[in-house]
């Protein structure tokens, strides 16, 4: 028997090809996605790569998305490769046009990397977000339609605008510590399929009834 989708699947809805399983699409080496995350966009959900940026494996860093996220058309993750220097008297990149103008190549130090950008398991991200490099967002949040993430958000917020601030809990202190020790993302596809209607549920008592 199949419970549920085939997380190997490109599109787990043959009749719904503006969703897509975006980790078997990705080549690159520096994006690492979870079973069952997806993009929707009716204009190539398949495209997601295109919707990294500045994304350049000498630098080193990577993004990583967990299991079982929602991500709505229009994303954008800008890496750690758009950073311009900051500490000297020009931010222009002479480097880059070439013609004896390599001679100003940054260091990495001068370019104030921030690091990998990490967004958790069952995060939904609305349409047209921007998520800035080094960012996490943590697992179960929220993050609102055309916000700019600048800073990390925590477990089960929701957080939303430009810049994106934390705006509530979805849960009670309780709920979130308990849904955080269970990790049900990381469940095998028979316990989850055993368990939609309570995972559904805000009442953590029916959650707490899972085995």
């Amino acid at each position: 028997m199949q419970y549920g989708p085939d997380p190997n699947a490109i599109y787990p809805n043959e009749g719904m090809k503006s969703i897509c399983y975006i980790k078997n699409v990705v080549a690159r080496r520096n994006i690492v996605i979870g079973d069952y995350s997806y993009y929707d966009d009716v204009n190539g959900a398949e495209n997601f790569e295109d919707h990294v940026t500045h994304h350049y494996e000498f630098l080193g860093d990577k993004l990583v998305i967990g299991k079982f996220c929602a991500i709505a058309k229009g994303i954008e993750f800008e890496m750690n490769g758009a950073n311009h220097r900051m500490r000297s008297v020009t931010t222009y990149p002479f480097n880059i046009m070439g013609h004896g103008w390599e001679k100003a190549t940054p260091t990495l130090a001068d370019l104030s990397l921030k690091g990998d950008t990490v967004i958790g398991n069952d995060v939904w991200i609305g349409q047209n977000v921007t998520v800035m490099p080094g960012v996490h967002i943590g697992d179960g949040a929220i993050i609102a339609a055309n916000s700019v993430v600048v800073k990390d958000i925590p477990p089960y917020h929701i957080a939303g605008g430009n810049p994106c601030k934390t705006i509530k809990k979805r849960f009670d202190d309780e709920l979130i510590e308990y849904l955080l020790s269970i990790k049900w993302w990381d469940w095998p596809a028979q316990k989850i399929f055993d368990n939609l209607e309570n995972i559904c549920s805000g009442d953590l008592k029916k959650i707490k009834k899972i085995k």
